[in-house]
C-alpha cells in the first residue's frame, strides 16, 4: 500500500501509510539500494515485518528526507548518526536543525540573478569565448540552467559586475579568472581563521555536547545571526585601510625619480631568512611581501632617525663672557 492508496477505515479514521521498500525510494528520490544501507548502519529503524513483506511507514519516509537534508548541507552520516540518535534518545532535534540551516543559509544580502549568453558576450567584448565561458562556471561565478543553453544563473551579480569593469579597463579575462582563484585562496584562509577563532572564544561553549543540545543549540544560532555581519565588516575596514596604504605607497614610487635620474642612489638586495619571507607570506599574502618588508623597514629608519633626533635634547644657550 503506497501513500496515495491508504484510505480511511470503515469508522472514518486514516489508516498510516504503508511503503514496499520500492515506494518507499520512489516517493523518498532514495534507491532501493540505499535504503538497504542505511538500516544496516543504524540510520533507518527497520521496517516491520509481515509475513513474507517488509512495510514502511512515514516515518521511515521523514527520516529519510531528513538524512538526504543533512547529506545536502555537507554532514558525513557518522555525524548524522549522532544527531538521529540523540533524537530518539528525547534530546530534541529542533534546535540542532535551526543551527544547522543558519549555518548554511545565506551570508549576504545580495541576490542571485540571471543573465543571457548574449547579453554575457556583449558585456565582455561581443565575441563568443567558450573558454572564459567553462572558466567562470568551474569557478562558480555562473552557474548552468537545466534546460536553457542560452541562459546562466550568476550566484553574485556583484561579482560578476566587478570582472566586466576590469575588463572594461583593458584586463584579459584570463588574468581576472586567475586573480580570482589566488584571491579566493587568501579570502578563504582568513574565514577560516575567523572561525576558528569565533569557535575557540564564542561557541565552545555550546558545542561541549555532542550533539548540542535543544537550548544550546537555538542560542548558538542566535549567536551566529549575531557575529554573521563581523567578519565581512571587519574586512571590508582592514582592506581599505591596506588599499589606501599600498596605493599612496604604490603611487608614490612611481612618480618620485627612478634610477637614472638620481645617479648616487642604488637599489640594494638584501637576503633575508626564508622563515621571515614565510611568515610576511602567511600574514599578507605572496604578492604583498616585498612592499611589506619595504613599509617595514621604512618605518624602523624613520623610527630610529626620530629617536635619534630626541636623543639630542634641548640645547641650552651658552653666552661666552668676555673677561
Amino acid at each position: 500500500m503506497s501513500e496515495q492508496s491508504a484510505q480511511s477505515a470503515g469508522g472514518g479514521q486514516p489508516v498510516p501509510a504503508e511503503y514496499r521498500i520500492e515506494d518507499l525510494a520512489h516517493h523518498s528520490g532514495a534507491t532501493v539500494r540505499t535504503i538497504r544501507a542505511y538500516q544496516d548502519r543504524g540510520l533507518l529503524p527497520r521496517p516491520e515485518r509481515r509475513g513474507r513483506s517488509n512495510v514502511y511507514r512515514d516515518t521511515h519516509l521523514a527520516r529519510l528526507r531528513q538524512i538526504a537534508d543533512l547529506l545536502d548541507r555537507g554532514y558525513t552520516l557518522a555525524s548524522i548518526k549522532e544527531l538521529l540518535e540523540a533524537w530518539d534518545a528525547g534530546r530534541g532535534l529542533g534546535g540542532v536543525l535551526g543551527l544547522v540551516a543558519e549555518v548554511d543559509g545565506p551570508w549576504t544580502d545580495e541576490e542571485a540573478d540571471r543573465i543571457s549568453r548574449a547579453e554575457l558576450d556583449a558585456t565582455f567584448g561581443g565575441q563568443p569565448d567558450e573558454d572564459a565561458i567553462h572558466e567562470a562556471i568551474e569557478l562558480g561565478v555562473l552557474e548552468r540552467i537545466p534546460d536553457r543553453e542560452d541562459e546562466f544563473l550568476v550566484p553574485s551579480p556583484q561579482e560578476l559586475s566587478v570582472a566586466a569593469e576590469l575588463y572594461e579597463a583593458g584586463v584579459p579575462l584570463n588574468a581576472i579568472a586567475g586573480h580570482l582563484r589566488e584571491l579566493r585562496v587568501q579570502v578563504e584562509h582568513i574565514a577560516s581563521r575567523f572561525l576558528e577563532f569565533t569557535t575557540e572564544h564564542v561557541f565552545a561553549r555550546y558545542l561541549e555536547h555532542r550533539p548540542p543540545t535543544d537550548a544550546d543549540a537555538a542560542e548558538a544560532a542566535t549567536m551566529v545571526r549575531r557575529l554573521r555581519p563581523l567578519a565581512q565588516q571587519t574586512v571590508d575596514a582592514e582592506l581599505a585601510r591596506a588599499m589606501r596604504m599600498f596605493a599612496t605607497r604604490h603611487l608614490q614610487n612611481h612618480l618620485s625619480p627612478g634610477p637614472s635620474q638620481v645617479p648616487d642612489e642604488e637599489a640594494r638586495q638584501v637576503a633575508l631568512p626564508s622563515r621571515t619571507i614565510r611568515a610576511v607570506q602567511n600574514l599578507v599574502g605572496a604578492e604583498s611581501v616585498s612592499a611589506f618588508i619595504a613599509a617595514a623597514a621604512e618605518r624602523e629608519v624613520q623610527t630610529r632617525t626620530l629617536d635619534t633626533l630626541a636623543s639630542y635634547g634641548p640645547r641650552e644657550n651658552k653666552v661666552e663672557q668676555v673677561p
